[in-house]
């Protein structure tokens, strides 16, 4: 059976996933190399930084059987001399014969360049596959590498009327398990978490991301200053224009950036137009008019026209609880 270049390229997205905790500042590529008679001989991910790309990955793993063959990744080939050598001269090397590209790196420093060097070394080249697909999955990348600044991910946990916490102040625990498990994922996924101090003196998170028996300890942010004693300690200490915040955390080679706060700093980054993309998690619960105990009280609509829309990308059910997936 031999693949369409459709089904090639979905490998490569799936062998990208497993590089998404490890490559960070770099992005989670994934490759494959594919036989002339279309048998799939390797398959390579990025590793962590300082070693080696997904494309060297996956030539190493072939080895002589990479001459001829076609070589699928999700993102154009690296041209330039960083921690690694480039993977074009790889490519180039190891004979590959075709290199099916998902979408253009849009670092400067390689976007088209790599494509321009395969095809002068006279390798048959093909740009785009799946490429929303791939742009999809590197999306925090791409948006860092164009704008300097993290994707910003909003997540909220409320009932079903939107709220977040109780009368009493309590909100452990609105959603279930599983839906918090998936969280602490959006964490691991995520090289910042930044919440209100107001948070941090309510409910004292740790802002790490536990999964089974491994903690992932992104780069806590604290908008304000957070009390001595806190769980979040060590963290970075912010405060002033969010898009400042956000040029500093880019600057610290954060990507993704998780904004966990509460009703007051989600609506402010709402507010400001800085959110890329929201998560949130249902309840089926209903906890009633709590004022501003609302996710999104500080967030004033005074008419259907300006309200903030955005699209619905993803809904499903984990376990007792619905995540909705918003691209803002």
């Amino acid at each position: 059976m031999k693949f369409s270049n459709t089904e090639l390229m979905t490998m490569a997205i799936a062998a990208g996933e497993k590089a998404r905790f490890l490559a960070p500042p770099n992005p989670w590529v994934g490759a494959i190399v594919v036989s002339p008679r279309g048998v799939v001989i390797s398959e390579g991910h990025t590793q962590v930084p300082g070693e080696s790309h997904a494309e060297v990955e996956a030539l190493r793993r072939a080895g002589e059987g990479a001459r001829g063959a076609t070589l699928v990744v999700t993102l154009e080939p690296c041209c330039h001399v960083g921690r690694t050598e480039p993977c074009v001269e790889a490519i180039v090397e190891a004979g590959i014969a075709k290199v099916i590209v998902g979408t253009l790196d849009p670092d400067p420093r390689a976007s088209g360049r790599g494509i321009e060097l395969l095809k002068a070394s006279g390798i048959d080249v093909e740009v785009g596959v799946e490429e929303d697909l791939v742009r999809a999955q590197l999306a925090s990348y791409i948006w860092h590498r164009v704008t300097g600044r993290p994707y910003v991910v909003l997540k909220v946990a409320s009932t079903l009327d939107g709220i977040v916490a109780m009368a009493d102040g309590s909100s452990q625990w609105i959603t279930g398990e599983l839906a918090r498990r998936d969280a602490h994922v959006l964490r691991a996924q995520s090289q910042a978490v930044l919440v209100g101090a107001g948070t941090v003196r309510n409910d004292d998170p740790s802002l790490t991301a536990r999964l089974d028996d491994i903690v992932v300890e992104p780069l806590r942010v604290v908008l304000g200053r957070a009390p001595e004693g806190a769980k979040v300690r060590p963290c970075l200490e912010l405060s002033g224009d969010l898009g400042h915040v956000l040029d500093e955390l880019g600057g610290h080679d954060v990507l993704q950036l998780l904004v966990e706060g509460g009703p007051t700093t989600a609506g402010s980054f709402l507010d400001a137009g800085l959110v890329n993309h929201v998560v949130w998690y249902l309840a089926g619960a209903f906890a009633g008019g709590q004022g501003n105990l609302a996710a999104l009280h500080s967030l004033a609509t005074p008419t259907v026209a300006a309200l903030r829309r955005g699209r619905v990308v993803d809904v499903r059910r984990i376990g007792e609880d619905i995540r909705v997936d918003v691209e803002v």
